[in-house]
């Protein structure tokens, strides 16, 4: 088994519906190519004074679970996969760190 862990940080902030409707959309696409075993999207609890830390910092957190990393490049090249990233990032600009590896517990 595989994670791949993103976290995503939207460059302007995202009204409540808005994010919503943005991983509502990533979950549907990952679940409708057939490679995921799991979707869980949360968003980013924030602290004050976070934001003068000079680092990438969430506005939410996608995590996908594959059975193995050839089955995750497949995913990110599944119909729609593309077209919703293009879709958001026309929209509302955002940002990507991610990490693939094995379950954390």
């Amino acid at each position: 088994m595989i994670h791949h862990t993103m976290i995503v940080s939207f460059e302007q902030p995202l009204l409540d519906t808005e994010l919503d409707h943005y991983l509502a959309d990533i979950e549907r696409v990952m679940l409708d190519s057939g490679l995921a075993q799991s979707v869980v999207t949360r968003r980013h609890l924030p602290i004050p004074g976070e934001e003068a830390i000079p680092a990438l910092i969430a506005t939410a957190i996608v995590q996908v679970a594959v059975t193995d990393i050839d089955t995750l490049a497949k995913a990110f090249a599944a119909p729609g996969m593309h077209e919703v990233i293009d879709r958001w990032q026309a929209r509302h600009p955002y940002k990507v760190a991610w990490a693939n590896h094995e379950p954390l517990s």
